[in-house]
């Protein structure tokens, strides 16, 4: 009898390695936003923001090829690459941030944030909201109350409930919502303070993505930014979703809602699928963290991962894929908007640039979440060939966040895709 590729992957990788759809996909080739799998079928790709600037971009290719077959080893020697690329890097954010530490993944990148908090602040106490995810370290695993760890959680460790736009919390939304969400804040940092660890950081995503994405305008952060500065701790923000121009009004996250963190961390989208992340800081914090930590990576900033970078950034830039996030995300939002006004199964529209999707509900009065639904119309969108996925604290809300080069013709493809799914899917 002849092994699946579930068994195998099984057998060679272990148990529970997850995988999406109810009917994994067996992916060979990927090309700008469409992949193929092993029988040859078709997919429109959104979701997957790794391959920022397309799946096999060729200036991304040719400079990585270009290259490895000229040089490839790690920092403790000299070389000019990570130099320039840290200087594009940190062309594209304000003033105050003008060194960067490179690492492999986003999850380094948090956990390297989170010992510069410390060595700034001397303390260890650190605050995520109820339903984020930031990595897959020791230290970061911590912050994913999502997925527990076996052992508990660290006593310095607190949560504060996520923002939620459509069920605002103290039922107002806007600046109210915020103010509420500060006030969580300051009664986690007053426990982190009494219980003696003290306070460090609030590491969030500007976008709040795995909360939902729920839709805040420019300030809803200030009254939190207050209370943390007050208490003498810092503000991580983990843009390695919503950074390099997804968002279409803004390069960076922190920059749509309107504040300036302390420390930023990225990582997923940054070289196109090589695996690159980094921190990004103010060169006192850096100086900071370097005379209290000793921190090398042998992978991180080699001239190979650095080229990929630089050629990605190069890529978003000189063909202006911010303003074609806006400009296509708009327009997606205004087909979602369309749909939702013939079903009733969407309960809200939300979204910037290419980060967008739907809020799917049982009733629209009461705004229970559609859970076991949306996992449904996420299947069938798989099996008619558009890939997304699901997210939020409830799992009831439609992520769309395909790569950068996406069209308002893949846009249209989408929503008649989702209009037919909807329409097939009964609801209850």
């Amino acid at each position: 009898m002849t092994e699946s590729l579930l068994e195998r992957r099984a057998r060679l990788l272990g148990p529970n390695m997850s995988t999406f759809y109810e009917e994994p996909v067996h992916l060979v080739r990927g090309e700008g936003v469409w992949l193929w799998d092993a029988d040859g079928r078709q997919y429109l790709d959104c979701y997957n923001n790794v391959p920022h600037v397309g799946h096999c971009n060729p200036k991304v290719v040719k400079a990585i090829c270009d290259q490895a077959s000229t040089l490839n080893t790690h920092t403790r020697y000299l070389h000019e690459g990570i130099l320039d690329y840290v200087e594009a890097l940190t062309g594209t954010f304000g003033p105050k941030f003008d060194t960067a530490l490179m690492c492999c993944t986003g999850s380094e990148a948090n956990d390297v944030a989170l010992r510069m908090a410390q060595a700034l602040t001397g303390k260890t106490g650190v605050i995520a909201t109820d339903h984020t995810y930031h990595g897959n370290t020791t230290a970061v695993h911590q912050l994913s109350r999502s997925n527990p760890p076996p052992g508990g959680y660290w006593e310095s460790v607190a949560f504060v409930p996520a923002p939620d736009s459509y069920r605002p919390l103290g039922g107002e939304a806007g600046l109210a919502h915020g103010r509420a969400f500060a006030k969580e804040v300051e009664k986690q940092i007053a426990a982190l303070e009494e219980k003696g660890f003290g306070f460090s950081a609030l590491m969030l995503c500007p976008f709040f993505a795995n909360e939902g994405f729920p839709d805040l305008p420019p300030g809803w952060l200030d009254p939190t930014v207050e209370v943390v500065r007050k208490a003498g701790g810092v503000i991580i923000a983990d843009e390695v979703q919503p950074g390099f121009g997804r968002l279409g009004s803004h390069f960076w996250g922190h920059e749509k809602l309107g504040f300036t963190p302390d420390i930023v961390t990225i990582g997923k989208p940054m070289a196109n699928g090589h695996p690159v992340a980094a921190v990004v800081a103010p060169r006192e914090t850096m100086y900071e963290f370097r005379n209290n930590f000793r921190y090398f990576n042998t992978f991180a900033g080699n001239p190979v991962s650095c080229a990929a970078a630089m050629a990605t950034l190069n890529v978003v830039l000189e063909d202006r894929l911010q303003e074609n996030a806006r400009l296509v995300g708009d327009y997606a939002k205004q087909g979602l908007q369309e749909l939702a006004a013939r079903h009733e199964a969407i309960g809200d529209v939300r979204g910037s640039g290419l980060f967008f999707g739907v809020e799917l509900v049982t009733d629209r009065e009461s705004k229970a979440p559609a859970t076991a639904y949306t996992k449904q119309i996420a299947n069938g969108m798989r099996q008619r060939g558009v890939l997304l996925n699901f997210l939020g604290k409830h799992y009831n809300v439609l992520k769309m966040r395909p790569p950068m080069v996406f069209t308002k013709a893949n846009v249209d493809q989408v929503i008649e895709t989702l209009d037919r799914v909807l329409a097939e899917t009964p609801l209850g």
